[in-house]
């Protein structure tokens, strides 16, 4: 009998295209796994999903110690750990030290490398940068920004950055230090461009700085596909890989969904300016005042840890 979850053989005529990474040097998968979603199935379908990737090209890992408690960075790291898997991923995952302290941030960093069973990161990034104090906090004597440059100095890490999903305002101040960052994570989807768009407002920054912009919540975490607009999720994970972005994060929650994104990857050709317009005329009745991004427009997706460091009721996800 067929395992309906095992890799099909990959073609090899048909591969992931990769982009670089800003001006650092390195080559990145477009399609990239996030972690959060390897925490929904179970944990050997989880594992197999992660090799399933990285065998078809899909080799840019996202993760985060607040995603299901540490149970992604778990999962990832015994994917990773087996048959030399680690050496063909490039592994991101975040400082969720949202006290933005840099001695908290650094021992969560060991923590993190214990947990992806790795002496190094490839990449590491700020978490959830969208409360108002956060870029004061981290730019701060003895704050985030300072355990970033000390990771990357020890080598520990190889490349730095953050993620935000609330207001361009946050990352235009984040990218306003002359910080040496070489990644910026941000939402992107055919409906940011109607409201606090960082494709609009934030992309043009990071092009001027050399920095990479890495994309995700093409779905506007799921909201996008429940509002009518008529945008399938192949439409909308191209229309976000038609950006310049280095790479598209999407939360993957089942081997079916993966090889969705996988042939979306493989037969990525760029939406022509015509189509993006026709998309952005679909989805522009659903988008004033952002009830369907609601990562922007409410405190729904923001996590735990910065809710506790904020004293803000403990409900919503980590993004």
């Amino acid at each position: 009998m067929t395992d309906p979850n095992a890799a099909a053989a990959p073609d090899p005529s048909r591969v992931i295209p990769t982009r670089p990474l800003g001006t650092t040097g390195e080559r990145v998968s477009l399609l990239g796994v996030g972690g959060a979603h390897l925490g929904k199935p179970d944990e050997a379908v989880a594992i197999r999903m992660v090799h399933e990737a990285i065998d078809a090209g899909a080799t840019f890992m996202d993760n985060a110690w607040e995603y299901n408690d540490g149970e992604s960075e778990i999962r990832m790291g015994k994917a990773l750990g087996q048959g030399g898997y680690r050496d063909r991923a490039f592994v991101m995952t975040k400082d969720c030290a949202h006290d933005r302290r840099a001695d908290h941030a650094l021992r969560l960093l060991e923590e993190s490398l214990r947990r992806l069973q790795t002496d190094h990161l490839d990449l590491w990034q700020i978490h959830e940068v969208v409360w108002d104090d956060d870029p004061e906090k981290i730019f701060a004597p003895g704050g985030s920004a300072e355990a970033m440059l000390k990771a990357k100095e020890q080598g520990k890490v190889r490349f730095i950055g953050f993620t935000g999903h609330k207001h361009p305002d946050l990352h235009r101040q984040m990218l306003s230090h002359g910080f040496p960052w070489d990644t910026a994570q941000m939402p992107i989807n055919p409906l940011d461009p109607h409201y606090l768009s960082f494709l609009k407002d934030i992309v043009p920054l990071c092009q001027e700085q050399g920095i990479a912009v890495l994309a995700m919540k093409s779905l506007a975490g799921g909201h996008l596909l429940k509002r009518g607009t008529g945008v399938e999720p192949a439409e909308a994970l191209r229309f976000a890989m038609s950006q310049p972005v280095a790479t598209v994060i999407s939360g993957m929650d089942s081997p079916e969904i993966l090889r969705a994104n996988l042939a979306t990857a493989r037969d990525f050709v760029p939406m022509s300016n015509a189509e993006q317009a026709d998309l952005l005329a679909r989805t522009a009745p659903a988008a004033p005042g952002g009830p369907f991004e609601t990562f922007k427009s409410t405190r729904d997706f923001d996590g735990t840890e910065g809710r506790k460091a904020h004293h803000y009721p403990l409900q919503g996800a980590a993004d």
